[in-house]
């Protein structure tokens, strides 16, 4: 299916977006990061917020002190969830 294509006023409105969603999500990263949130609390907020809902559950564990690539890795492989799953799928 082709997508339409889209006028210059439309097209910056989706680069707007995605811009905005791309912000949110490293907002949420450095929370994580600095300890102010837990997971828990970023599967919460991405039930309500769809951009969050398209973070990368990789992206969100290598946010958490102390989990590098290798620890991502292998939780991801414990718990059978594939490196690409975002966290509206994980259901």
């Amino acid at each position: 299916m082709a997508l339409p294509p889209l006028d210059d006023a439309a097209r910056a409105r989706a680069r707007d977006r995605a811009l905005e969603s791309r912000r949110l999500r490293a907002a949420w990263k450095g929370r994580l990061a600095a300890g102010a949130v837990d997971l828990a609390g970023l599967l919460d907020a991405s039930d309500r917020e769809p951009a969050l809902a398209g973070m990368r559950v990789a992206d969100a564990l290598g946010a958490l002190p102390g989990v590098g690539p290798r620890g991502v890795a292998r939780i991801l492989e414990e718990c059978g969830i594939a490196p690409t799953r975002r966290l509206r799928g994980l259901g």
